[in-house]
């Protein structure tokens, strides 16, 4: 019987992603006045919610499947990226509808560039405060 080593299982990249997103959660924290902007990356698609952590509710959320980016044809050599940007965007247009205006980001873990960082631009860009 061969022994599966501790350091073998902590050392997978999906758990080194949940213990950092831990890390990060243990900082920070959503109110409705200003929510937490969350965002998950899979290998196709990118997501974002602004969550109210004081309630646990979610307050807007969208993702690159949404209908009004169903048919968003990118230009350039990175689609997924340009379809992270306009995400961000459209999730600040919503959420100015809400009447929100500053969040607190939180990069779910993920490295701060490529789709994260293009969520987060474009975020910027539709009018939210970080």
């Amino acid at each position: 019987m061969s022994k599966v080593k501790y350091s073998k299982i902590k050392k997978s990249r999906r758990l080194q992603r949940v213990r950092r997103h831990l890390r990060i959660r243990n900082r920070i924290s959503g109110t409705l006045e200003r929510p937490r902007l969350v965002v998950h990356r899979s290998l196709k698609h990118t997501e974002g919610q602004l969550v109210d952590d004081v309630s646990g509710r979610t307050v807007v959320g969208l993702s690159t499947r949404t209908p009004e980016l169903s048919g968003f044809e990118a230009e350039g050599a990175q689609p997924k990226v340009e379809a992270a940007f306009q995400a961000g965007k459209l999730l600040a247009e919503r959420a100015r509808e809400e009447g929100i205006e500053a969040v607190v980001f939180d990069r779910g873990g993920y490295k701060y560039h490529g789709r994260v960082k293009a969520f987060a631009d474009g975020a910027r860009e539709g009018g939210l405060r970080f």
